[in-house]
């Protein structure tokens, strides 16, 4: 997964360096949509493929539970309408440049499904379903910030078939909300794409975990591609580093060891 901000040209000539074709672009929150087509001709020139456009919004942090409660996806009140905007934009431009998807984060869904605040963020999920419908394109919740089981009752609620879910098998681990393993079993019916990324536990209730980098965490890599094997998983895996460095040529050949480990598709 990269991000868009800096030449698009540049940025796609260090992935195809590094010998990747595909990948998932990350939109921040403050960057001008305005550069579909700049992203539309670098895309083709170097013969790479956007198969996810992924938003993140202006205001949000990831500093503790409390603040990403308050802060993250379509939860705060105060930013739904031009959040629910923003990803119509971001649909817009993932049109514009090929790209068959699109993702968030949408905050913690209240377990509660009569809570206000779960209907308020049903009925955005199911706006911004139906614009990306009519470009063709899925729309993928980041999981980790609630119970697999919680999130599998959401996308039933939403009722939208081009809904479904991005895996990030770490999140599970730093939001302390279960096993990822047993969790892309019990949602692999809804799996659009994944992520590859790695972290330990919360030390303490109210904390985040901590990132690791690929191989270093409690996911289990082998364990995780196995899984991914089982549930009949051909989609491309997106490597993700949200804090710290990450060396790309090595989660890679991690990657690659845990397939062959993992036996023949």
């Amino acid at each position: 997964m990269f991000w868009a901000g800096r030449d698009p040209a540049e940025t796609l000539a260090e992935l195809r360096a590094l010998g990747l074709r595909c990948g998932q672009l990350g939109l921040p929150g403050d960057l001008d949509l305005n550069c579909a087509e700049a992203w539309r001709m670098a895309l083709a020139d170097a013969a790479f493929t956007v198969y996810t456009v992924f938003a993140a919004f202006e205001g949000e942090s990831y500093a503790d539970l409390a603040t990403v409660q308050r802060t993250v996806g379509f939860i705060p009140p105060a930013t739904r309408a031009e959040r629910e905007a923003r990803m119509r934009g971001v649909s817009d431009l993932a049109a514009a440049i090929g790209a068959p998807g699109i993702a968030t984060h949408i905050g913690f869904v209240p377990e509660d499904s009569a809570d206000p605040d779960y209907l308020a963020v049903r009925e955005m999920v199911r706006r911004v379903c139906d614009h990306a419908a009519g470009h063709d394109q899925t729309f993928a919740l980041e999981t980790g910030q609630e119970p697999a089981e919680v999130l599998l009752a959401f996308l039933h609620d939403v009722d939208r078939e081009n809904l479904g879910i991005n895996f990030d098998p770490a999140n599970m681990i730093l939001y302390g909300t279960g096993d990822p393993i047993e969790a892309l079993g019990l949602l692999a019916p809804h799996v659009l794409s994944v992520h590859a990324k790695d972290g330990e536990w919360p030390a303490r209730p109210g904390a985040l975990g901590e990132e690791r980098p690929l191989g270093e965490g409690s996911v289990g890599i082998e364990r995780f591609v196995a899984e991914l094997k089982r549930i009949g998983y051909r989609g491309p895996i997106a490597i993700e580093r949200e804090a710290g460095e990450q060396d790309l040529k090595s989660a890679v050949m991690l990657l690659c060891e845990a397939g062959a480990s993992a036996g023949p598709d």
